[in-house]
């Protein structure tokens, strides 16, 4: 049975030397003789040097678990009634929708009075109806900036319409008047001759 070799010394020097813990110090299991003899720090050095004692390597703390759970809660895992803590308001602050859906909708109708496809008095007056909470996301608020142009645009048309028809009304009623006068002015001449 052999004896094995105290080098409870021998590691307190080496971690002095290599400035980390004694159970981060590794010493050759082949040659503790040698080992054993050291006693000063030079010795040590010199073992160090020869790399019959070493500093172990840090041990890896691995992020896999964290990683594979993190993608499991991007899919929608691990968000039940077990693993809530805080209320809904604290988990999604209704604040915080309400000045995302904000910014998203006056985003959009900034770019589009830039583009020129709203003017400045339709942008004013959906500004005024997204704050007032009518326009429930983008999409909505697209459509209903469609229909308005659409709706505009007919009513433009008819008045368009109207008042060529107006003019067109107005230039009969004229030449009307005209061919009047002149039948009023032939008689008048006839009768004086």
């Amino acid at each position: 049975m052999t004896c094995r070799a105290n080098l409870t010394t021998q590691k307190r020097l080496a971690s002095s030397v290599l400035k980390c813990g004694q159970r981060k110090v590794w010493v050759d299991p082949n040659e503790v003789s040698e080992i054993s003899q050291a006693n000063s720090r030079q010795d040590i050095r010199k073992l160090v040097k020869s790399g019959l004692i070493f500093k172990k390597p840090q041990a890896s703390h691995s992020r896999f678990r964290i990683r594979e759970h993190a993608a499991a809660k991007r899919l929608g895992r691990h968000s039940g009634h077990g693993k809530r803590k805080g209320t809904a308001e604290a988990r999604m602050p209704t604040s915080v929708l309400w000045m995302r859906r904000m910014r998203v909708l006056r985003n959009l109708l900034r770019k589009y009075r830039e583009q020129g496809k709203i003017d400045r008095h339709m942008y004013q007056e959906l500004y005024v109806k997204s704050k007032g909470n009518v326009f429930k996301n983008k999409r909505v608020l697209m459509e209903y900036i469609h229909k308005a142009k659409t709706e505009n645009a007919r009513i433009k048309a008819l008045k368009d319409q109207a008042e060529a028809h107006r003019l067109r009304n107005k230039a009969a009623r004229e030449r009307r008047a005209q061919r009047i006068a002149a039948k009023r002015d032939a008689l008048i001449s006839g009768e004086q001759q």
